[in-house]
């Protein structure tokens, strides 16, 4: 919270746990915590479902795909529980390396949250930034979807754009490149470490290009918060 995270993102999958047990615990004490919203984050759909019956107040829900499964248990659970909703442009058997197949799994995700009930302000679509160490066209791809969900979807994105560097010496120069980029395109949030100071300021500095910050707010706030003016 101090560092300016806006929501805490709680995930406590690992080999031999049972998330379901253990994720609504985990819920609760970062929320006490911390004192922040909370982003419930696990692959196990009976755990999300778990947590957000203990979860008090509007939760963050990371994450729906594009399988009939994934909709049918949790957009009902995610409506029931006002919650807001993070859809990956993937389905079961893979991320498409083909950006406008993206697309159309958001579109699909959009429209049945709608249908569900759940309005568009709830929903965020994550685009699924990959390592460009493995494919060189997964950078572009995963902004080409970002525009289209932006421009014809009208919902927010959120990504983690850490991924696009793995496998690459001085990660973070790629990583604040390719968040100006991302937010450049329409990208609205992001989930990255708000302890890394150049992260934040790369933010900070593109929202305030792209007129999202007016007369930069929010980046002399955080100019005048460093030691000495750094």
């Amino acid at each position: 919270r101090d560092a300016g995270a806006d929501i805490i993102d709680v995930n406590v999958g690992a080999p031999g746990v049972n998330e379901i047990d253990l994720l609504p615990k985990a819920v609760l004490r970062a929320l006490e915590a911390a004192q922040l919203p909370i982003c419930i984050d696990s692959s196990n759909r009976d755990a999300l479902v778990a947590a957000l019956q203990v979860y008090p107040g509007v939760a963050l829900v990371n994450s729906v795909n594009g399988e009939e499964e994934s909709l049918k248990k949790l957009l009902p659970a995610i409506k029931k529980h006002n919650a807001v909703v993070i859809g990956l442009t993937m389905v079961d058997v893979g991320i498409p390396t083909d950006p406008d197949k993206r697309f159309e799994i958001a579109k699909k995700i959009v429209e049945r949250a709608q249908e569900e009930g759940i309005p568009k302000e709830n929903i965020l679509i994550d685009c699924l930034a990959m390592a460009v160490s493995a494919d060189p066209n997964a950078g572009i791809a995963c902004l080409k979807a970002i525009g289209r969900v932006t421009e014809e979807l009208g919902v927010g994105t959120t990504l983690g754009a850490s991924n696009v560097s793995f496998g690459m010496p001085n990660r973070s120069i790629i990583n604040k490149a390719f968040l100006s980029m991302a937010i450049m395109v329409g990208l609205t949030s992001a989930i990255v470490d708000p302890t890394k100071e150049e992260v934040v300021r790369t933010i900070l500095a593109s929202d305030f290009l792209m007129s999202r910050d007016p007369y930069g707010a929010r980046y002399l706030k955080n100019y005048r918060q460093q030691p000495k003016y750094s």
